[in-house]
């Protein structure tokens, strides 16, 4: 069969319906996908050993002789198991195969295959389960390096990696985007080696020089997007001008001296209003380090001047939180602040939508409300985006084509996720970047404990504890509800569903305590209720999920015991910790877990040994990628398939260079031999066509 980019997967042998919808789930449906759906890591199975100089650890390949025919057994009612004994000059090794009938017709005694799996040693014998087998001589996934796809369910990789060796003869016919003088000066290898050799490397020299290539044309290509997004906001119409104002009269609104780090961040915020160029500033600060004191700067200076800010908040529970504390705090200046999510009533958004069109509220605070049909503003200068990774670019967008001006509004991005400073660079390429690095005097130091599940009645007691005390705790769950069709996968990992646990908690483990539910699926009085009797201090024990991440502001919590903590990204983790150490007693964070991973448990304790976010971001970051640690790309970074931002900044600021070098002399890559960058550029950032505006 003469394959070709477009041939469907439908095509190739072994696949049907059912597994084209598999493989659909994994964005592959013609054998051009195939080309760029890249391992994410490899097996070396190249050496080969004889049975009794296999080694006992790790997956390894074996050469031996079928000694006899398979047999097969069937257990019980959906469990087959096929027996096989193989042989070589000195040692015996006993198959097992679970469910794998075909085994018995596959197998022929008298003749030698590969085998490649874990080999156990039982008594004078060894043995092999479920290895992957195939005939000596002719072999394709032994005696090599092998590649290791990510999967889904029903889609082995072997089979993977049958239909991309099918697919790879494709690769000649891929046409080079970078341009040759780059290829060139970069010693790059070219595409079709290097998309051969990331699939099935001829060797170790081979497989790092295709990635280098592979890497650097995706880094090279979101750096050029990046440029840019810097030349659109250059090129940006003038941006609204926003007098200065005496900042004293701000401070004289805190109730507390701001840290040096947020005056510095606040004098920089007022300084980017008032120049006449539009703002974009990303304000990066750990836990409780003060950022909304920045923006209510920042709000307060725009009514001032008689223009509107609007504050776009993640969730519900943080904008009804941002709309208590900035009405409290700015009612003073005469500042009115309005909120707009979608729990309102239909008559209660109707007159907050009058009111904005009317310039009645000077501040509105709001979720995805604030982008939705009927909603415009008077005079809107300023853009306030809290949690921005949680929002795509195309809802700031949708919101800035909603202000009443011709000009570009102001952008003002809030992010309690420590980022890298390099990966932020990269990530808001448009953005200036500050950073509240000091945390306000008073903040009560949190202690981390790592807790196996053999201590958790030790821990119970420590909740009882606290709460003799007068303190009250949470306790964060991984889960809402049981999955009824998770079935045995979900009671294997035994994730903690914060409904029934919440009732046992109650019922069995502290009867005498008054234990609360929260989770993102309640409705929203009942969120609010949940909230407010934790707030008011008579709930003494909060369930919850990872809603109280954000929004929750309680000094009398001095304990978060975070269940199966294994599940959890350490940013969010340390996020989750900062909901205590907010008042003056003293406060502690336990990580409960089962995992039996060892990386999982020096993450884990990663944390426990450090407050400081930036480091726990690296960390993070190394361990994720940035597409996990900011969560469903909503951060608007392009998806990158090779490179890592944690690891490859040396290559980052090569492929910058390169961008630069190119954009010099052909700003709109508008020559000819540019176009094939400009549409590889055009399809990376799809999702913000406007860039090139």
């Amino acid at each position: 069969m003469s394959v070709t980019r477009d041939t469907p997967l439908t095509s190739f042998p072994g696949v049907g319906e059912a597994r084209a919808k598999k493989l659909e789930k994994l964005g592959l449906t013609a054998a051009g996908d195939l080309l760029t759906y890249y391992p994410r890591d490899y097996e070396d199975r190249r050496t080969l050993y004889s049975i009794q100089d296999a080694p006992l650890e790790g997956r390894v390949c074996v050469a031996a002789v079928i000694a006899e025919r398979p047999r097969l057994a069937a257990l019980r009612q959906g469990l087959d198991l096929v027996k096989a004994r193989a042989v070589d000059d000195a040692g015996t090794l006993d198959l097992t195969f679970f469910n794998q009938n075909y085994v018995c017709q596959s197998l022929r005694p008298g003749e030698e295959y590969i085998f490649y799996g874990a080999v156990e040693k039982r008594g004078s014998l060894h043995a092999m389960v479920n290895p992957i087998f195939e005939r000596a001589g002719g072999q394709s996934f032994t005696g090599c390096i092998m590649p290791v796809y990510p999967l889904t369910a029903g889609i082995s990789n072997h089979l993977l990696a049958s239909l991309v060796r099918r697919a790879l003869p494709c690769a000649a016919s891929l046409s080079e985007t970078l341009p040759q003088h780059i290829r060139q000066e970069h010693r790059l290898a070219s595409l079709e080696f290097s998309i051969k050799n990331i699939h099935f490397p001829e060797h170790e020299e081979a497989l790092d020089l295709a990635k280098r290539r592979l890497t650097f044309e995706e880094l090279f290509y979101l750096s050029v997007g990046l440029s840019f997004l810097r030349d659109r906001r250059d090129r940006a119409g003038g941006g609204l001008v926003i007098r200065p104002q005496d900042k004293e009269a701000f401070l004289s609104l805190l109730p507390f001296a701001p840290t040096q780090a947020q005056s510095r961040v606040m004098d920089e915020v007022a300084a980017d209003l008032s120049s006449g160029r539009p703002m974009n500033r990303l304000v990066q600060g750990d836990v409780g380090s003060g950022k909304t004191a920045v923006a209510a700067c920042a709000g307060w200076l725009c009514a001032a001047s008689g223009f509107q800010t609007a504050l776009m908040a993640p969730t519900e529970v943080l904008a009804e939180q941002h709309f208590r504390s900035l009405s409290q705090l700015l009612a003073p200046a005469g500042v009115r602040v309005g909120l707009l999510t979608g729990a309102l009533t239909a008559a209660e958004k109707r007159k907050t939508h009058a009111a904005l069109a009317a310039g009645e509220i000077d501040l509105i605070v709001g979720t995805h409300a604030l982008i939705s049909a009927g909603v415009k503003f008077s005079r809107l200068a300023l853009i306030v985006a809290d949690e921005q990774h949680r929002f795509g670019v195309a809802q700031r967008a949708a919101l800035a084509a909603k202000s009443g001006e011709d000009v570009t509004p102001h952008v003002l991005v809030m992010s309690a996720t420590p980022i890298p400073r390099t990966l932020a660079l990269i990530i808001y390429g448009d953005l200036d970047v500050s950073v509240i690095d000091q945390l306000p005097p008073g903040r009560t130091p949190i202690s981390t404990y790592v807790v196996r599940e053999d201590k958790r009645q030790r821990m119970y007691n420590f909740v009882r504890e606290q709460v003799g005390q007068g303190r009250q705790v949470y306790i964060i769950c991984p889960a809402v509800g049981e999955d009824p069709e998770a079935g045995e996968a979900s009671a294997a990992t035994e994730l903690k569903a914060v409904k029934s646990y919440t009732e046992k908690l109650q019922r069995e483990v502290f009867p005498e305590l008054t234990v609360g539910l929260l989770h993102g699926k309640m409705r929203p009085k009942e969120k609010e209720a949940a909230m407010s009797a934790f707030v008011r201090g008579e709930t003494q024990v909060l369930v919850s999920t990872t809603v109280v991440e954000v929004g929750v502001d309680v000094p009398n919590a001095s304990l978060i015991i975070i269940e199966n903590a294994d599940r959890f990204g350490l940013s969010q983790l340390h996020q989750l910790r900062g909901r205590v150490g907010r008042g003056k007693h003293p406060s502690h964070c336990v990580l409960i877990t089962s995992t039996r991973s060892l990386e999982a448990m020096q993450r884990l304790r990663t944390l426990a040994s450090t407050t400081d976010g930036f480091k726990i971001s690296e960390e993070d970051l190394k361990a994720r990628g940035p597409g996990d640690f900011f969560g469903n790309r909503q951060h608007g970074l392009p998806q990158m398939k090779l490179a890592d931002l944690a690891g490859d900044m040396r290559l980052l600021s090569e492929t910058q260079e390169a961008a630069r070098s190119l954009l010099a002399g052909d700003p709109q890559l508008a020559l000819p031999e540019n176009q094939p960058v400009l549409e590889r550029v055009r399809r990376l950032f799809a999702d913000t066509p406007d860039i090139f505006n």
